[in-house]
Parts: structure tokens; sequence; C-alpha cells
């Protein structure tokens, strides 16, 4: 097959990235894709609010559940490390038309994804009771988060190919069948959540077997989907294989989102320790609540991300730098407006938010004080978010990687260990502010020298 052909082919697969108008293009990709993050995202939120709901333990049950979240995100890093590193990647290739080397990535990702997922159930099945304890879990709430964590840890594969794999789909520019894979998932596990807590009386089992059984689902479709001819690159047998040449720029590339992951969960653990210590389990489950409510802004960043980096990788790779260009300032309007406002949404109602999830008077009153503190960075943090979507989309590895370390490893973290020391409980909540307005700022300036190194002068 010769270059031209092979371009047709992968444009009229890759919906137009390189044709249709950016503004309308990236609107076709992010709506979608917000619609199944807010699926999502509300099957994890009603998640917490039935097991809220449980008759007598339901608030130490959702703290319980809380406190297993660190493991959870753990489990979906490396979901991340893969289909972020992959995707974007194999979207490069396919803009400079060598199909056969986007499928080649797909299939090393989807061997990565296999082999990572045995040895995470192995390993956190055998340590999860340890690290749960570690994590800030009490006597009450270890029940709980340990009841949770069996069953979901046994759907570890299903959680690494929904996640991982789904990112492959986006990359073409297929976001309406990527949503659909959220979808899926998504509504099965609404409509199995009451059935497997209330009806069947499983109570916190069965919401992770709601959620096992709902991410199996959305795996099998992704897979199916790949397999099929209607996907631009394919899952084939030959290229499902771990090569080298492939797995490292993929690693490479995806160790930013993957580190972002990864101290998302050390955050987790030095927040849930930190706030049993100084404030106990009430302060612990306001947390769960406050970070049940910050999905409605990861929503939209997460979805504007998979409207606007396809376009910036396809392009990049066929260098068409205008439209890169383009696409990434709106990128970062978008993240910027649109994050702004659900923050003063959140700020302006929280005790409409935590009323939500519990009627405990004291959580509630905790949530109320100090969720508009824990949040107020985040307006301006949609610099670094945009920041991020451009550089993985460009391939810019080692400088996303350093932002994604500022953020978290470099301020949040010592932070959010400093502070309490001199401040008490919250100065836990306010290490995120802080951290968040110094990390945008700094990615706005480094982003301003990157970008002319990356595309020159347009």
């Amino acid at each position: 097959m010769d270059r031209k052909i092979a371009i047709d082919e992968n444009k009229s697969g890759s919906s137009n990235l390189g044709t249709t108008p950016v503004p309308r293009l990236i609107v076709s990709l992010a709506i979608p894709a917000i619609v199944a993050q807010i699926i999502n995202a509300l099957y994890n939120i009603v998640d917490r609010i039935y097991i809220a709901m449980i008759p007598g333990v339901g608030d130490m049950a959702m703290t319980g559940v809380g406190v297993s979240f660190p493991i959870i995100i753990l489990v979906s890093a490396f979901a991340q490390l893969i289909g972020s590193g992959g995707a974007p990647l194999a979207s490069i290739e396919l803009g400079k038309g060598n199909k056969d080397r986007a499928e080649a990535i797909l299939g090393s990702s989807a061997a990565s994804l296999f082999m990572i997922s045995i040895l995470l159930t192995i390993v956190l099945q055998i340590t999860k009771n340890p690290i749960l304890l570690l994590f800030g879990a009490s006597e009450i709430t270890i029940e709980y988060a340990d009841q949770y964590l069996f069953i979901y840890l046994l759907g570890t594969l299903f959680v690494q190919f929904s996640l991982g794999l789904n990112s492959f789909i986006a990359s073409q520019g297929k976001i309406k069948i990527a949503m659909l894979s959220v979808l899926i998932g998504a509504i099965l596990n609404i409509i199995l959540d009451p059935i497997f807590i209330f009806t069947l009386n499983l109570g916190v089992k069965g919401a992770a077997l709601a959620t096992l059984i709902s991410q199996a689902a959305s795996a099998l479709w992704i897979v199916r989907y790949l397999l099929s001819h209607k996907s631009a690159i394919r899952l084939k047998k030959k290229y499902i294989k771990f090569d080298k040449k492939v797995i490292l720029p993929i690693l490479a590339l995806g160790v930013s989102p993957f580190i972002m992951q990864l101290t998302e969960c050390l955050i987790n653990i030095i927040f849930n320790s930190g706030l049993q210590k100084y404030g106990g389990d009430y302060y612990v489950g306001a947390m769960t609540i406050i970070t049940s409510v910050m999905q409605l802004i990861y929503i939209f960043c997460n979805g504007i991300t998979q409207g606007v980096q396809p376009v910036i990788s396809y392009n990049f790779g066929a260098k068409n730098y205008v439209r890169v260009k383009t696409a990434y300032r709106l990128g970062f309007a978008l993240h910027i407006i649109i994050g702004s406002l659900i923050v003063a949404i959140i700020m302006l109602f929280p005790t409409f938010f935590a009323s939500l999830f519990t009627d405990n008077f004291e959580m509630i009153n905790i949530v109320t004080y100090m969720m508009p503190i824990f949040v107020c960075g985040w307006g301006i943090f949609g610099i670094q978010s945009g920041v991020q979507c451009t550089l993985v989309g460009l391939g810019q590895a080692k400088t996303s990687l350093f932002l994604a370390c500022l953020r978290k490893i470099i301020l949040l973290i010592p932070l959010a260990i400093i502070l309490p020391r001199f401040f008490g409980v919250i100065g836990i909540f306010l290490a995120e502010p802080i951290s968040d307005i110094i990390s945008a700022i700094t990615a706005g300036f480094i982003f301003k020298r990157k970008i002319k190194q990356v595309l020159g002068t347009i």
C-alpha cells in the first residue's frame, strides 16, 4: 500500500482529524467525551450515595470505601500509563500514514495491560489490609474497605482494558464509540447498584460486584470493537507481544499521566492519614465527599482533553502546525473558562453537595467549611490542564513529566505534611489551592518557551 492510500484511509477512519474545521471538530469530539465522563462520574457518585444509605452503617461504610480509593487510583494509574502513552503515539502514526506502526503500538499496549493486571491482582490482594491501615483506615472502617477491595481487585483485568484500550478508540477520533464504551459500564452499574446493595442485601460487597460486572461489560465491548473492521487500527495477533522498541516510547510518554495518577494515590494516603490524625473519621468521610464532588471538574477537563488531544496529535504527525496551534489555544480557553464556572458553583453551594451524600450534621458542616477552600485554585489550574493536554498530544514526555511532578510531588505532598503542623486540619485543605496556583503559573511560563521549540514560529 502506498503512502497516499494509507493517508486517505486513515483520514476516513479518523473522522477527518486533518480536514474538519478545528473548532467544530473539537466540539464534536469533546461533547460526547464529556457526556461519557458525566455518566462515568455519576455512577461513581451514585455508588457512594448508595453506600452512605446502607442502614446503620452508611457513613462509616462510605468512609471505608473512601480509604480504599488510593488503591483504586493505583490500578487506574497503570491503565493510564499504557493508554495515555500509546494512544497519542498511535494517533501521530496515523497522521503520518503509518497504520502498521499504529497497530503495533496498540498490540504491545494490550499485551502490557494484560501482564500488569495479573501482577496487580496478585500483589494487591496479598497486601491490601496493611496498606489500608497505612492509608488511614480505622478499626471501624477497615472492614468495609476490605470487603469492597477484595471483589474490586478480582476485576483488575477489566479495569485495565476498559480504561487503557478505550484511549485507542478516542485517538482515532471515534469519540462517540469511546463514549458508548463508558456508557455501557456506567448505566449497567447504576442499574445493578441498588439491586446488589439493597435488594440482595450485599451492602458494600454488592457495590463492588456491580462495579466489577460493569467494567467487564465495557472491556468486552472495547476489545470487540478494536478487533472489528470498524476500527481504523485493529488488534491483530501478530502485534500482541512485548516489543521493546514499541513499549519503551509508550512508557516514556505515558509516565507523565501515570505519575499524575500515582501521586494522586500518594496524596490520598497523606490526606487520609493526616485527616485521621488531626480530625478523625468524619474528616476522612468529608474528604471522600469533597473528592467525589471534585469529579465534576475532572469530567470537563478529561472531556476537553479527549476532544483536543487527538486533533493535536494527528495534525502534529501530519505537520499541519496551524491546526495544532488553533486546537491547543481553544483547549486552553475551554479548560480555564469551564473549570472556573464549575468551581464557582461548588463554592457557592457546598452544603447542597454535602447533603447529597449524608445527613450527618457534623460531616455536612465540615464539607461546607472546607470544600470552598479546597477547590478555589482549580480555576487557574485550567492553565496546567491545557499545558498537560497539549504536551502529551505533541509527544513531549519530559516536560509533561516535570509539570506532573511539580504540582503533586514537589508542592502538594510537602505542603499537606507541613501545613497541618502549623494550622491543624485546615492545613491539609489549604495545600491543594496553593499547589494548584503555583504549578499553573509555572506551567504557563514553561509552555510559552517549549511550544516555540516544538512548532517554531507559525
